[in-house]
């Protein structure tokens, strides 16, 4: 999927600006993540640059002189890749790849590519697809007629330009005819779904790499694929699971991610219909995270702009066993920040705040039969609520 010269990966620099929407500390942590994704999808980044604007430039996204100073560095350092953290307008794209003479990307086709090469399914590679295609739409300068490969992708590259209207008719009717397929297999999905009305459902759901298809193996005793990548499933798995004679049925669905590009949502809305239809929604976080907090937010965010609000909801704090902090000095009178909370202050925070909520590791096994107590008294109310005269 992405080029390599003598088994190495291609280099890449990663850049972001801060403004008056995103604070430095931000910023940092958006590359951060940034820098995942670009190893999700086997680029090696070198180096990060930041930018300190009022606003995007509207032509090159970063001011003239950031600009010059990306490009000499990535003519000094023979490098091949340049990903911005935002999503690049067409326009803005074609400038920078004027100007650097490189290929570009951003935060949006970062994560297009990484979504295809895992996407598995039929349903899956037709969700990402026709994402694909809507990002393509108003970017069509600058790639091959007949859309063989595209400028400025780690999975679709290529030079060219010619009949434009041309190639704007076959991506309308790619878009199209994907938006059969999908509409087709949705409707064989929630025929699916409607036959298992008369069982619990139950979904974990959470900010991506965070550990769900972890707990999913360990409570289901499947083996749903589980790796320190973003995006490892896309796929919505469904297992049967009993606890203590009760039976439920229990999905895996797709990480979220914050600035997750419109296109993916509104692709992926019906792998997401498991969760929307669910009874009970398991939220795990990374609690070892520096940035669990803001992931806990997007993911309730994304929730909500999905439709899922009111269902009961069991937080799960995953990775406890990784989890760190910063002890302060005792004659330290400054504000505690959220890196000087140990594992005690932050349960005592949130037990305040929730009675439904567990601190977990997956990998260990710590607290793990709190968690399936936990799971399994929220479920049996949601069973007995629909079926009161029914025993277990």
């Amino acid at each position: 999927m992405f080029e390599c010269q003598n088994d190495e990966l291609e280099k890449a620099v990663l850049v972001g600006i801060v403004n008056r929407m995103q604070t430095r500390e931000q910023v940092d942590e958006y590359l951060a993540e940034l820098d995942f994704l670009a190893n999700t999808a086997g680029v090696e980044p070198v180096k990060r640059f930041v930018q300190n604007v009022d606003s995007p430039n509207t032509r090159t996204y970063v001011g003239t002189g950031k600009l010059e100073e990306i490009k000499q560095y990535i003519q000094e350092n023979e490098i091949s890749l340049v990903i911005f953290d935002d999503e690049l307008q067409p326009t803005q794209l074609r400038n920078i790849e004027r100007e650097l003479q490189v290929k570009v990307l951003d935060r949006t086709n970062l994560i297009l590519d990484i979504f295809a090469q895992n996407a598995r399914t039929a349903h899956a590679k037709a969700q990402v697809e026709l994402a694909q295609y809507q990002y393509l739409l108003p970017r069509l300068a600058g790639m091959w007629t007949h859309l063989e490969r595209q400028r400025g992708g780690i999975g679709m590259r290529g030079p060219g330009e010619t009949q434009i209207e041309i190639d704007r008719r076959i991506v309308l009717d790619k878009i199209a005819r994907l938006k059969v397929d999908l509409q087709k297999i949705d409707k064989n999905m929630v025929q699916q779904r409607k036959n298992r009305t008369g069982i619990v459902r139950v979904s974990l759901v959470g900010y991506t790499n965070v550990g769900k298809s972890t707990i999913m193996n360990l409570i289901s005793k499947s083996e749903v694929l589980a790796q320190n990548k973003l995006f490892a499933t896309l796929d919505t798995t469904v297992r049967k699971v009993v606890i203590n004679n009760l039976p439920f049925l229990l999905s895996d669905t797709v990480g979220f991610i914050r600035k997750l590009p419109t296109t993916l949502i509104e692709s992926f809305k019906s792998t997401l219909d498991e969760a929307r239809e669910s009874d009970l929604i398991v939220h795990v976080v990374d609690i070892s995270h520096p940035c669990f907090m803001e992931q806990m937010e997007v993911v309730e965010q994304t929730l909500k702009d999905i439709g899922i609000i009111d269902k009961p909801m069991l937080v799960v704090f995953n990775k406890i066993d990784a989890f760190t902090f910063v002890k302060k000095d005792e004659d330290d009178l400054t504000p505690m920040k959220k890196e000087n909370y140990s594992l005690d202050d932050l349960k005592e925070m949130y037990f305040a705040k929730n009675e439904n909520c567990v601190f977990v590791s997956a990998t260990d096994l710590q607290n793990i039969d709190e968690f399936k107590t936990k799971l399994f008294e929220m479920v049996k109310k949601i069973h007995f609520d629909r079926y009161p005269y029914n025993t277990i």
